[in-house]
């Protein structure tokens, strides 16, 4: 993947901070409980064993990413790279004990150091 645009990876932070604001107190506990994790390739994760509600959690707010990234997409980039730009802006912003997938798969708990992430995220 060549690198994206300074507008693009903008316009990927922008996107990303109305969804960070709409977490529901099911998505904010599974985060905390460490049940779920960012990905590098901008959608939730399921860290474990997943429950029906947990997967319908996880879906449902992967469905409403992806709808922002082809939206995002049309304006002159793929859904894959607004995918990724945000999946590198999302792990940056887990917190201290949130987990985060690295981009070699393992699933890793955010400590006080900078995370994991691909080469590519600027």
């Amino acid at each position: 993947m060549r690198k994206l645009p300074f507008s693009i990876a903008i316009a990927a932070i922008l996107m990303s901070v109305p969804a960070l604001a709409q977490r529901d107190p099911a998505y904010q506990a599974a985060r905390e409980q460490g049940l779920v994790g960012e990905q590098p390739d901008g959608y939730l994760g399921i860290v474990g064993s997943p429950t029906p509600q947990l997967r319908a959690l996880v879906n449902n707010i992967n469905i409403q990413r992806k709808k922002q990234y082809t939206d995002q997409a049309a304006a002159g980039s793929t859904v894959e790279q607004m995918a990724f730009v945000t999946g590198c802006n999302l792990i940056m912003r887990t917190t201290v004990g949130e987990k985060y997938r690295t981009p070699d798969g393992r699933w890793l708990t955010r400590g006080s150091e900078d995370p994991v992430r691909d080469p590519r995220c600027l």
